[in-house]
């Protein structure tokens, strides 16, 4: 794996046609150019002419940082601190430079990697996000992108609950109406927290550091989180429900999961009409989780009595904000990692990130993968789709509330051990895994320390198979152990959720849920149906799906034997409306069905 990361860095010689001459680099502190020099019989011959260079490399930090992490920079590099550059500006500089640190303020565009000649090694994110970072484009060029994701935990989970505080006692509106000539005490009577239920809305590093801290303050805490172990959680003191529990029962919901698909606006008209009346709100996640014309309908009604909020879909929102002014809202302008000891400790992070790169070390903070041979990559590229596809199935299947922990994954396929590397496939089901519902980007490079650090325990098989070894596998299995899943039908013998996957014609299909054969090709989306085996059931599915205009690409029953249980796999291109999968659910023959986005 470093040798293959290590490689990635050099860039092959560039020619210069007018002069004959050419350079190569061999490390930071040489470089070595060959120049055609004429001799007496006319013929050229190449002299070979080393140059002692500065054997540090350089670094240019755009956005400010900590002093502690310059310190550890100017110990191993040459630093240049240039802050407020314009891009055409960063795209001059950068080509001198073997790193780049920024904060969130600087664009590193395609163009910025494109200006650095080969020579940028490494891009530092000093902070958790990566927007910023065009990462296709680092990687095309063979740059690493490494962030610093978790030394500011203390100081959001601390402004999470300082929001707590502040909300229930009205500090925010007091403060103001008090500095404005007015001594309103009745006006600005608040809630005690004390045998409050607090739900904890992901229990990642900052929730369960949010959930310690309320545990002192004598609440009642609660928690969902797909990922999160039970026995973590119950150390703290915590229950672990699914996500329709912790909204209904809770009387404060705080916010720490990440901007996803499948959390954008989670908290939208829908689930606000679930919770209890008098809920109140904290968000120091992202402001993209809550939909916020929602959420002004839900205070106005007072089925939300107040929120707090550090971060917003709009940064810096409208001035005009209806949410940011309503006189139920205390609202800071993203403050979560803002206190000195988050700065330095992000600076420090991002130092010895950015230094280990530098040194040819794989950073366990690197968010986008090393440069993989062609050759690998033509072969397994299928094989990859797959995985990251079963990967994501299997994860769907889980039940709210269970703690996904213990994964097999099984490779069949005719081939010796020795010729079928499987990093990078096991690299890809662990993305499809925690992709889903995490802001983490898992590759090759970080896949590993990413699963361990979420309680993961990914362990493979690998089964030889007679056969001709041309295709590197003939199928994979993913085993989901000692969970509870939505579709009963996919648990199979050794009660585990399982999903196994084939390569056809270049096609990844899904070929086996629980102990049912199907054959269902693994774009778009998937219906999944358990049912009573009888005629005509194809058609009804099928008639209901047309009605709603959602085209079927595949289908497939999957029998015990005839008129018996039956699973049915329905690939759709588009995903069905909630009405449509209701009638689905409403055919009298059908026990069960579930969902599943590709």
């Amino acid at each position: 794996m470093a040798d293959s990361a290590s490689s990635s860095l050099f860039t092959a010689p560039s020619l210069n046609k007018s002069s004959l001459s050419w350079t190569v680099p061999l490390s930071s502190a040489f470089g070595v150019t060959a120049v055609s020099l004429p001799r007496r019989s006319n013929r050229r011959q190449q002299r070979f002419l080393v140059f002692a260079m500065d054997a540090k490399p350089t670094v240019l930090v755009a956005e400010k940082l900590g002093e502690a992490g310059l310190k550890l920079l100017k110990d191993f590099a040459n630093v240049d601190c240039s802050y407020n550059l314009s891009p055409e500006e960063l795209c001059t500089k950068i080509s001198l430079c073997d790193a780049l640190i920024v904060r969130s303020g600087t664009k590193v565009s395609r163009e910025v990697f494109e200006s650095s000649g080969g020579r940028l090694k490494v891009v530092g994110r000093a902070g958790v996000g990566i927007d910023n970072v065009d990462l296709a484009a680092a990687t095309e060029h063979g740059c690493l992108v490494v962030n610093a994701p978790t030394a500011n935990t203390v100081a959001a989970a601390e402004h999470g609950i300082a929001l707590l505080t502040a909300m229930a006692r009205n500090i925010a509106q007091a403060d103001a109406s008090i500095k404005s000539g007015k001594w309103q005490r009745n006006k600005y009577v608040g809630v005690s927290l004390v045998g409050k239920t607090l739900a904890v809305m992901g229990f990642g590093k900052v929730g369960s550091e949010v959930a310690r801290r309320a545990k002192g303050l004598g609440m009642h805490v609660i928690a969902h989180d797909p990922y999160a172990p039970a026995d973590r959680a119950r150390a703290i003191g915590v229950d672990l429900v699914s996500f329709d529990e912790a909204i209904a029962t809770a009387d404060f919901v705080s916010l720490h999961m990440p901007l996803t698909p499948s959390t954008s606006k989670i908290l939208n008209d829908e689930n606000f009409a679930k919770m209890k009346k008098g809920v109140r709100i904290v968000n120091v996640a992202r402001g993209g989780v809550i939909d916020e014309e929602a959420l002004v309908k839900a205070l106005d009604a007072g089925i939300v009595a107040q929120a707090a909020l550090d971060v917003f879909m709009v940064e810096p929102p409208p001035q005009d904000s209806k949410l940011v002014q309503h006189e139920n809202v205390t609202a800071t302008p993203h403050l979560g990692a803002s206190t000195m000891e988050a700065q330095e400790g992000v600076a420090i992070e991002i130092a010895e990130a950015v230094v280990g790169a530098l040194k040819g070390e794989l950073a366990a903070t690197a968010v986008n993968a090393p440069m993989v041979p062609a050759e690998v990559l033509t072969e397994l590229k299928p094989f990859v789709v797959l995985a990251e596809k079963l990967g994501r199935l299997a994860v769907q299947l889980v039940a709210g509330g269970s703690g996904v922990k213990s994964i097999k994954v099984t490779y069949g396929s005719a081939r010796a051990p020795d010729d079928l590397d499987t990093r990078l496939l096991r690299a890809m089901i662990t993305k499809g895994l925690i992709e889903p519902i995490s802001c983490v980007f898992v590759n090759l490079v970080n896949a590993d320390f990413t699963a361990k650090q979420r309680g993961l325990r990914i362990s493979e098989e690998r089964i030889l198979l007679d056969g001709s070894p041309e295709s590197p596998l003939e199928f994979i299995q993913v085993q989901i152990a000692n969970v509870e899943s939505r579709f009963a039908s996919s648990i199979s013998e050794l009660g585990e959720i399982k999903v196994e996957g084939r390569v056809k014609d270049g096609v990844p299909h899904l070929t086996k849920v629980g102990s049912f054969d199907v054959d269902v090709s693994l774009e778009g989306s998937i219906i999944l149906c358990r049912q009573v085996d009888q005629p005509g059931m194809i058609g009804k599915v099928g008639s209901i799906l047309g009605e709603d205009g959602v085209n079927v690409s595949f289908m497939s029953v999957g029998r015990i034997a005839p008129r018996n249980q039956a699973v049915m796999a329905i690939g759709v291109d588009d995903p069905p409306s909630k009405e449509t999968l209701k009638k689905i659910g409403e055919i009298p023959a059908i026990e069960e069905f579930v969902f599943l986005k590709l």
